[in-house]
């Protein structure tokens, strides 16, 4: 396993941990989600799990493939440790983005690493950095990646180029160290300033109107309870309805803040899961199991998505999901005074899931609608995230997206913002490689994504077919016209010949 920006993983794990120590993280908690990480975003690369294992006593290509389906949710949002010491107001949170970063960076050298890995890492990094508030990316960290003497699809580098990290090159204990003593605590974030967050998110309108009319009554709620006033008990629980990528995880990170910033919630933290990290093997354990998962949630929200894959066929069928959701009923009773469950996913599964139990219904009351993004909202959130990643998009570039987005079929399947970040991870990579041989590139060619970043096609145009010297015409026969082959008569489409 070769080092990228001074740094491998089990450096950047030992650093990683080093802040999670000072911030009062179990070890266990900080490493599981670090290498979960590095999973997701070397998942492609090939001979990754190797190297992975290799820092992971014990572990085998399967524990690699299941920590990059855990990790995959954090390749575009702040990990979940991250997320609760920025609720926290954490002084330790950018010194834990910047960790964060340095995994990513490291990820780069698990195996062969391919433009997808380094895109990933990119924008991976660049969200926790940018969750914490911590200064941006250095735009030269993908095309490190691929300096000179590099060979294969993306290359190997033996170290020249710059960490993605913030931290800097080979940034390690010391420099965290330091960024630690320079960060003060912040204080904590109001109801105004986090609305307004919410407000700047892009397209969303009925679902901002709908967050703020929930914080209305909440709050009123609150106001007459503590003026000694009789007041109906409101639920708090949500549900969010959508197509991925419509910005559900985004909206339920701010809710769990408002909620808090309201005095509805102790912490403020949210815990986002999915029926693998609720459902345990055998029956008896699946109980224990969510309890933990609910226990780790208290004072925040509990974030599920894809609730309805707890009560998948017909109700009643699945006992191992049906023993699931009848813990998270009663936590949710016990715990009803410091904690908030969202369930998220496709609106008519979601209806069939808070049917499958009484106790679902009568406390998920209130479902906000997440509608797919316009084309023009896909084109500010690509913008944006290239923004945040330290990039830029040329104006060709920002044309090209609109001609690949106006040719994508829309169906269920399309990942909506999901979208947009993949095509930015795929853009870094051709970045870097269209760079490959640019000895001292200027900061421009640095940051700027350009048209052809963001499609598969060759870079260079093939070279024309040249003819065969053992074929010599013989000048005594005339040259023959070719053959004029009638074309078909074209048809509208759908209609047959």
């Amino acid at each position: 396993m070769s080092g990228v920006g001074g740094t491998s993983l089990q450096g950047a794990l030992t650093t990683l941990l080093t802040v999670a120590a000072r911030a009062g993280v179990a070890e266990d908690v900080a490493r599981a989600e670090a290498l979960s990480l590095a999973a997701a975003l070397a998942e492609s690369a090939p001979g990754a799990p190797a190297d992975w294992a290799a820092v992971t006593p014990g572990a085998g290509t399967q524990d690699f493939f299941d920590a990059a389906v855990r990790g995959r949710r954090w390749r575009g949002a702040p990990t979940a440790v991250l997320t609760d010491l920025v609720a926290q107001g954490s002084p330790e949170k950018v010194p834990y983005a910047e960790a964060l970063a340095e995994v990513a960076s490291a990820a780069c050298s698990l195996g062969e690493p391919t433009m997808r890995v380094i895109g990933n890492a990119s924008v991976a990094a660049a969200a926790q950095l940018q969750a914490a508030g911590a200064r941006r990316l250095e735009a030269s960290g993908a095309l490190g990646l691929l300096s000179a003497g590099s060979t294969g699809a993306a290359g190997s580098s033996a170290g020249a180029g710059t960490s993605i990290g913030a931290a800097g090159v080979g940034g390690g204990a010391a420099a965290v160290a330091s960024a630690a003593e320079a960060e003060p605590a912040e204080p904590e974030r109001t109801v105004e300033e986090l609305l307004a967050e919410l407000d700047e998110l892009t397209g969303l309108a009925k679902v901002k109107r709908e967050v703020h009319r929930q914080v209305a009554v909440l709050r009123v709620e609150k106001l007459r309870v503590e003026a000694g006033l009789k007041s109906p008990t409101i639920t708090r629980h949500l549900v969010f309805t959508g197509n991925p990528g419509t910005g559900k995880t985004t909206v339920a990170r701010l809710v769990s803040g408002i909620y808090k910033a309201l005095g509805l919630l102790s912490k403020g933290q949210l815990i986002e899961v999915d029926r693998s990290e609720l459902v345990a093997g055998y029956l008896g354990q699946t109980a224990t199991k969510t309890a933990e998962v609910v226990a780790s949630a208290v004072g925040g929200v509990l974030f599920i998505d894809e609730a309805y894959s707890l009560t998948a066929g017909e109700l009643g069928a699945d006992q191992y999901g049906r023993e699931a959701v009848d813990t998270l009923v009663k936590e949710m009773e016990d715990r009803r005074d410091d904690l908030v469950v969202i369930v998220a996913g496709y609106p008519e599964p979601m209806e069939d899931f808070i049917a499958a139990n009484p106790g679902l219904a009568s406390r998920f009351r209130t479902t906000i609608a997440f509608e797919d993004y316009t084309d023009d909202e896909l084109t500010d959130i690509l913008s944006g995230l290239t923004e945040g990643a330290d990039y830029e998009l040329t104006p060709n570039a920002l044309d090209e997206f609109k001609v690949i987005l106006a040719s994508t079929r829309r169906d269920r399947s399309f990942g909506n913002g999901r979208f947009a970040r993949n095509m930015l991870e795929a853009a870094i990579g051709r970045h870097a490689w269209r760079l490959r041989d640019v000895t001292a590139p200027t900061t421009e060619q640095l940051r700027q994504i350009l048209a052809e970043d963001l499609t598969d096609e060759e870079l260079t145009a093939p070279l024309p077919e040249q003819p065969d010297p053992a074929v010599q015409p013989d000048p005594a026969v005339p040259e023959q016209p070719e053959a004029v082959v009638p074309e078909e008569p074209e048809h509208e489409q759908g209609e047959t010949a």
